[in-house]
């Protein structure tokens, strides 16, 4: 059996990831008293802030009905338990995770780990987006990258004491 999401349904999932982002990411600069740690998760709130904007783009110019080929109900139970589960969940914004770690590494690793999942959620998008939303998306995983790059080698300078 096949389950035909449109394009807008699936933006409307990464935006709401975003969404997410932005509020795990605020929360967790308002909560750590290192200055550094601080600025770097401010930088990822404006960073998700823009992919909202790349994906009320996509949605505009995808016009909300074209249905997604070859998207069967595998798809769809898998793209909602990546969604639910791995990336920014409202568990992980919400609860007391984001404001009880106990050290910059482990903010950083959690951070790390969101990064990781968003990563992974749009590459399965675009397995299934329309190619006209590749290069928006192509640019979307970009950033996502280059988050993950700016974290991990803050991780290590933190590590090596610096």
């Amino acid at each position: 059996m096949s389950i035909h999401f449109t394009s807008e349904e699936i933006i409307n999932l990464a935006i709401d990831i975003e969404r997410r982002g932005i509020a795990f990411y605020d929360t967790m600069a308002r909560s750590t008293e290192s200055s550094a740690l601080s600025s770097a998760f401010q930088f990822l709130v404006n960073m998700e802030q823009q992919h909202v904007q790349i994906f009320l783009s996509m949605r505009t110019k995808a016009g909300g009905s074209q249905a997604l080929e070859n998207y069967t109900a595998e798809h769809s139970a898998y793209l909602d338990a990546l969604a639910a589960s791995a990336v920014f969940t409202d568990d992980m914004v919400t609860s007391e995770l984001a404001t009880k770690i106990n050290s910059d590494i482990e903010a950083l690793e959690l951070a790390i780990s969101a990064e990781k999942d968003s990563i992974l959620f749009y590459y399965e998008l675009w397995d299934i987006m329309p190619q006209t939303s590749h290069s928006l998306l192509s640019q979307v995983i970009s950033e996502e990258k280059s988050h993950l790059r700016q974290l991990s080698q803050l991780k290590k300078e933190l590590q090596a004491g610096g």
